[in-house]
């Protein structure tokens, strides 16, 4: 079965990867922000020898983003991020082809084991299965 596992984040933490900390992101050191990136590349090539990872990739900040809509006349509304209302947005994913439910909720366990810095909490890890074609989960 596949799944798409997700880390969510929201602006805050990535400005407090960038050295900016607010009130629940402590700012990350240089040191720390290479312990996360090789403990994520730890778990990609961990998958990638297990014949489980399809793909995996972080995403650029929600000031980045761009939301598209359509407008009650059929034409594209734009708007660009970040987005106050917004607080959580996926930062992150693996594609997993795994035995079972248990398997990818080992590891996105591992995936929340992150380090990061003094006070860092760890965002949530979302499991969704993604269905075959034309089967449902």
């Amino acid at each position: 079965m596949k799944y798409l596992v997700m880390v969510q984040g929201s602006q805050a933490d990535y400005e407090a990867m960038a050295g900016k900390p607010s009130e629940n992101s402590p700012a990350w050191s240089e040191k720390e922000l290479q312990a996360m990136y090789a403990y994520m590349g730890e778990i990609n090539n961990d998958l990638a020898e297990t014949g489980e990872l399809i793909d995996a990739q972080g995403l650029t900040e929600p000031a980045q983003a761009r939301f598209v809509s359509k407008g009650k006349d059929g034409r594209p509304v734009i708007t660009d991020g970040p987005y106050g209302e917004t607080k959580e947005v996926l930062a992150g994913y693996w594609l997993l082809e795994c035995e079972s439910l248990e398997r990818v909720t080992e590891i996105a366990l591992r995936v929340t084991e992150c380090p990061g810095p003094e006070g860092f909490v760890e965002p949530p890890v979302v499991i969704r299965a993604v269905p075959e074609a034309g089967g449902e989960c």
